[in-house]
């Protein structure tokens, strides 16, 4: 290594090692988290292992406001299905709101797939009244922070899922993977119907919880780390084929088929792909939510709506800071 390159090197090295303590992920992009000799002594798996144990921790604070049957059916799954979730008249308005948003997109591009997303900030739910009503309702917000840890309501999109825009092209979201290495939440409240046309979300229940066979299966990922032949997975996002499943004690994927109205919560620490949309060009609209926070902070937070608001205006400071970042390097 040239000698400019070797002192830039050492210079990253410490907040290298002090990312092992955040929700960094990426084999290929941190050479502490990516050593083969680090991960051959367990580096990887004590992660996985510590992170589902704090993630353990903080739902079990905030269990007592979700009932019983739920945690159960999550703990189970790994995820949660609510057909008719709203009111018929709050959901019909709430369509309405949705289908009606001309605000600007932020649009990703994977494979064939276009995914567009309004972020619902206070501009936004400005004229959405449904809307706010939604991201306020208890139980939303309950079990939404329930599955994330967390007692503050996490991001919130208008998503639009766009399939078959360029058919010559793969997404890699239709591979099986986990987002990453420690537990996360995802939500999606459609507003479509969703089935086999439209792509559905496909899940391989009980793929959340962390067994004998899921560690062993994270150790040999992790000692090919950098070297994965995927760059989803390379960057932390560890691929699984159908085949592979079986050895694991998992059963077969699960595409959740299901009635607009409905609300899916999900550990996307396991398993899961988009589905194939028969139709090939094809349209799946919703309200989606995600959380990803320190896996290694064992508090939930604080309820506070201050801080979701502080959260909000740190988040897009990010997503305006980001595009001139690249442009620069």
């Amino acid at each position: 290594m040239p000698p400019g390159r070797s002192a830039v090197a050492l210079l990253r090295l410490p907040l290298q090692v002090l990312a092992l303590a955040s929700g960094a992920k990426s084999f290929r992009d941190n050479p502490v988290i990516g050593s083969r000799r680090l991960n051959r002594l367990g580096l990887h798996v004590s992660r996985v292992t510590l992170a589902a144990l704090i993630m353990g921790l903080r739902r079990l604070w905030l269990a007592a406001f979700v009932p019983r049957a739920l945690r159960q059916a999550f703990a189970r799954d790994g995820f949660v299905v609510l057909p008719d979730f709203l009111p018929a008249a709050l959901f019909a308005q709430l369509e309405m709101e949705v289908r009606a948003c001309r605000h600007p997109t932020t649009d990703m591009v994977q494979g064939d797939t276009v995914t567009a997303r309004v972020l619902l900030d206070g501009r936004v739910l400005g004229d959405m009244p449904a809307a706010r009503a939604v991201l306020a309702d208890r139980r939303y917000r309950r079990l939404l922070g329930y599955v994330a840890g967390r007692c503050r309501v996490p991001g919130q999109w208008i998503q639009t899922i766009h399939s078959g825009v360029r058919l010559d092209q793969p997404d890699p979201q239709r591979r099986l993977h986990s987002d990453t290495f420690h537990p996360t939440m995802k939500a999606w409240l459609f507003i479509d119907d969703v089935d086999a046309r439209n792509g559905p979300f496909t899940y391989v229940p009980g793929s959340h919880r962390l067994t004998r066979a899921r560690l062993a299966w994270e150790y040999r990922q992790s000692l090919a780390g950098a070297e994965l032949p995927e760059l989803y997975a390379a960057r932390g996002s560890l691929r699984i084929d159908d085949a592979a499943l079986g050895a694991l004690g998992l059963a077969a994927p699960r595409p959740i088929h299901c009635r607009r109205n409905t609300l899916v919560v999900a550990d996307t620490r396991g398993f899961h792909r988009r589905g194939n949309a028969s139709d090939g060009r094809a349209d799946r609209l919703e309200l989606w939510a995600m959380s990803r926070t320190n896996p290694f902070n064992p508090l939930p937070g604080l309820p506070f709506a201050a801080l979701d608001r502080l959260d909000l205006a740190l988040f897009k400071g990010f997503l305006w800071l980001r595009p001139r970042l690249r442009r620069r390097t």
